[in-house]
């Protein structure tokens, strides 16, 4: 081998070399800005933009794909704690002339969060409200889906909002009382009671607390290396003490049952999604849902715990979409007789 066939090779490797050590160097060093990388990437590869909505000096941020058109546009709500990039995984199974809008809600992510704001249910709502006019969703009816927290503001919102949805979509929602409290919900009345809110299973601080945050939330068990965990863990430590306030809030009486007092008030068709294994909210809040909404579809999935959207990311898709084309059937319908 000569020497210029030498310099190539070392030049080669070096050049490869570069990247992989980076990478390397990122996992071992900065899990969390890898983790940042990921959702980068994932948003760029399903065609997902981000932007900034402004309501008065308050600050929306959010990612969507498509326009609005023939078919209802999408509006996605979060749970707690999470951001708009936990949608990323159902966004994948839904057809790219869909209009997606997934949003941060209050406080999380890059929207604005404040000490004077009202994280209540009741507070989340008005919130979202606003951005809706920003974004001048409500020009038609649009399907609304949330999840968990994100969920039981969707609820709240349909009902009291009627005319700007055209159907919903409730994943896991809170805001229900149970007959009787599972082991999650008995372990946060004593946390409650001993002030120890510090210690709220759902607000990890440590490598160690986050496994046991996403086996509680999952009934399939994800191998997640050390080095991820720890990621996850550094990303969201510098919100934990906002995540403690807005626990408390929506913990609070006036939000505990939000979608349980307004339910009667939904009249838009209504899909419940639920975990038969979820563990933080008892599927049979499914039931209590399903006896008071008027058209209401129930489908409860086996082998899958609260982190429905994580864990069944193309059957939830799939689901939704049959609905909506149910919906929109049915609307064509009645216009014909």
């Amino acid at each position: 081998m000569d020497l210029d066939m030498l310099n190539m090779f070392v030049i080669a490797g070096g050049t490869l070399a570069i990247p992989i050590l980076a990478f390397v160097a990122s996992f071992l060093l900065w899990p969390s800005a890898l983790i940042k990388i990921y959702y980068w990437y994932w948003r760029r590869a399903l065609g997902m933009q981000v932007r900034y909505a402004n309501y008065d000096d308050y600050q929306f941020c959010f990612s969507y794909r498509g326009r609005p058109g023939f078919r209802p546009s999408i509006l996605m709500l979060h749970g707690f704690s999470a951001h708009k990039d936990m949608w990323l995984s159902v966004v994948k199974f839904l057809p790219k002339n869909l209009h997606l809008i997934c949003v941060d809600m209050p406080g999380h992510e890059g929207t604005t969060r404040s000490s004077l704001d009202d994280y209540s249910i009741n507070g989340q709502v008005k919130r979202i409200h606003q951005f809706v006019e920003c974004i001048k969703l409500n020009r038609k009816p649009f399907h609304l889906i949330g999840t968990s927290m994100g969920g039981n503001v969707a609820g709240v919102y349909a009902a009291q909002y009627p005319a700007e949805i055209c159907s919903l979509s409730l994943v896991c929602p809170a805001g229900l009382p149970y007959p009787t409290d599972n082991k999650f919900l008995k372990r946060l009345r004593e946390l409650k009671e001993s002030e120890r809110i510090d210690r709220v299973p759902l607000i990890p601080s440590t490598p160690e607390e986050m496994a046991d945050m996403l086996k509680l939330c999952s009934y399939v068990r994800f191998k997640v290396p050390q080095q991820i965990l720890q990621g996850l863990v550094d990303v969201r430590i510098p919100h934990n003490e906002f995540y403690r306030k807005l626990f408390l809030e929506i913990a609070d009486e006036k939000s505990r049952h939000s979608l349980h007092e307004n339910m009667s008030k939904i009249k838009a068709p209504t899909q419940i999604i639920w975990g038969k294994q979820d563990q933080v909210l008892d599927v049979s809040g499914a039931d209590i849902l399903a006896k008071s909404i008027p058209d209401c579809q129930v489908h409860i999935l086996e082998n899958c715990g609260h982190s429905v959207v994580v864990e069944r990311p193309r059957k939830t898709a799939k689901l939704v979409l049959e609905f909506l084309a149910l919906v929109h059937n049915t609307e064509n319908n009645k216009k014909l007789v």
